[in-house]
């Protein structure tokens, strides 16, 4: 009879905001020096590996894809779009390099129109 693998509580709560910023469990003893352990109830429970932050901005887009019904981000409307604009610079997606070439690549659109999304943003915030 074999031993059927339990996941730990902590690694089944944990699943959803692994899969969410790209992250990836890992067995303790498969741990490197950079991973995040996670304790429970003062124990080693589950080591966590950080994705890299050049498959960052390839997930924000995906979320954004998700979040708008799985449709491809050059099909959405120009409100869509300003939107999604606003989401990714909420979540950091300019600070990336290349990051407004890409968004606008994603779009559809030019880089000149992006920035231009950012910049109507910044003009209807508060001061």
């Amino acid at each position: 009879m074999t031993e059927q693998h339990v996941e730990h509580p902590l690694a089944a709560a944990v699943k959803p905001l692994l899969a969410a910023v790209g992250a990836t469990p890992v067995p303790l003893d498969e741990a490197k020096a950079e991973d995040v352990v996670l304790e429970w109830e003062g124990t080693p429970a589950l080591a966590v590996r950080l994705p890299h932050l050049s498959s960052a901005l390839d997930r924000l887009l995906a979320e954004m894809t998700r979040q708008f019904d799985g449709r491809p981000l050059a099909e959405l409307d120009r409100w869509e779009k300003q939107r999604v604009v606003a989401l990714l610079e909420e979540r950091g997606a300019f600070t990336v390099r290349h990051g407004v070439e890409t968004v606008a690549s994603a779009l559809g659109v030019s880089r000149f129109t992006v920035y231009n999304y950012l910049n109507r943003q910044d003009g209807s915030k508060p001061s």
